[in-house]
Parts: structure tokens; sequence; C-alpha cells
């Protein structure tokens, strides 16, 4: 980021004094020895530091939400546990859990709702995949519709709420099994589709693995495809996308 930028960045308010000033001294983390914070992240990218939760010793995870928190007034993590809400909540009260999608947060939102993604699922087995992308997407600042449970077992599901989908900015479109609601939703709408691959399914879905070879072999245009079970990169590209539809390129308005 070029110096006039960050300097445009702080009169506007989006970047503080702090992370300005690390940028300029090309440092942009925060060591914590075990840990170096991405402190620069969105003042480069718009997307603040997500803590990826699982498998992190536990004061590891509970210092390192204390220090986002306490510099940003705000932090979200993915695949948490109820263990690891606890132990945060200690420190930090206001802390909050979904046990269905693991997203373990403090403090508001990044930004105001804008925009509008759809998120849909295929079965209600790939609700807690869906969620992970649709917090991740509302907590970045978009407003999202939930569409569950439209699977191509019963496409009459999915057509009643056409309407719905169809004036969405992107689509995420989430399931297991053979994975085939994205190429349905491809061939309806104009909007670009994230396929998100689940693990949900009897044997030979291979965990995962034949929804994901769907997805990739899908004949209808427009779909891109994440990594299994990965909610949160959806719902990251998707509020990228959602973004550009809203506001035009970086420094444009609509």
């Amino acid at each position: 980021m070029k110096v006039e930028e960050v300097l445009r960045e702080v009169q506007k308010g989006t970047v503080s004094i702090e992370d300005a000033a690390a940028i300029l001294n090309k440092e942009g983390y925060s060591e914590m020895e075990y840990a170096k914070l991405d402190t620069g992240r969105k003042a480069r990218t718009g997307f603040a530091e997500v803590v990826y939760c699982r498998g992190k010793a536990d004061n590891h995870l509970v210092s390192i939400y204390k220090r986002i928190y306490e510099k940003e007034g705000t932090v979200f993590g993915t695949r948490a546990d109820s263990r690891q809400f606890e132990l945060v909540r200690e420190v930090i009260p206001e802390a909050v859990f979904d046990p269905v999608s693991g997203i373990l947060k403090a403090g508001p939102s990044i930004s105001e709702p804008e925009g509008k993604i759809a998120v849909c699922t295929a079965g209600t087995s790939d609700i807690p995949v869906a969620e992970e992308a649709a917090q991740t997407a509302e907590y970045f600042g978009t407003r999202v519709e939930r569409v569950y449970d439209v699977g191509v077992s019963g496409m009459h599901r999915l057509l009643s709420r056409a309407e719905q989908i169809s004036d969405a900015n992107c689509i995420v479109a989430v399931a297991g099994m053979e994975g085939a609601l994205p190429s349905v939703l491809g061939g309806l709408v104009s909007c670009p589709v994230i396929a998100v691959p689940t693990s949900v399914g009897y044997g030979a879905n291979f965990h995962g693995l034949s929804a994901l070879l769907t997805m990739i072999n899908s004949c209808a245009n427009g779909i891109a495809v994440v990594n299994i079970d990965n909610g949160y990169g959806a719902g990251y590209l998707a509020t990228q996308i959602n973004r550009l539809a809203v506001h035009g390129p970086v420094g444009q308005k609509k």
C-alpha cells in the first residue's frame, strides 16, 4: 500500500494511527513469541486477521484473543469448541459462541451490512459449514440471505426460493453427497457461485471427495470451488465479490 493510500485510510477513519505507523514502518505485526499477529492486514486487504482455533494450545489461544480484542475492539475465530469458549470468556466476558458453526467472537462486526449474498445448502446436515460461511460474511459487513435444505432430491424447494436467490451479488452453495447443488444454481442465476463441498455423505462420499470432484467438473458456468468444509473461505470470497458489486473497484464508488 502506498503512503498516500495509507494516509487516506487514516483520514477516513478506516485505519488507526497505530496500524498506519506499522505499515509505514514495514512491520505490520505484533510479536507474541509463538504468534505474529498481522496488525496491518485490515489496512492491506480490508479484512482483519481471523483466528483459527482448532489445535491451538489453551494459553496461546486465550492470549491471542485478548491481544486482538484489546487492540481492535473486536475479534473473530473459527473452528472453536465449547471448552475454548469458556477459556476465552474468562478474559473477554463479552465473547459469544455458536456451537453449530464453531464461530467464537467478541465485539461488533467490522462494518454495517450491505449488498447481499445468498448462502444455500443441499441439506440440513450441511448447515454447520454454511453457517461458518454466513457468519464470516456477516462479520465482514455483508447482508446474508439463508436458504437451507434445497437440494436436488426436491427441486421444487429450490425453485420456490429462486426470486430471493437471483438478486444476490454472489451465491455460496454448500453440499455434500454428490454435490450437485452448485451446478443447478449455476444454470439458474447470473451471479458467481462459490461451491463448498462438505464431508456429509455415506461411504463412497469419501469424506467430501465425491462432492469436490463433482463441483470441480461442473458443466455450469460461473462456479468456483473452495476446499472441503471450508465455509470460512467461501464467506470471505463472497464478501470480496459483494464489496466489488456494491462499491466497484478499490478507490471507486458506484
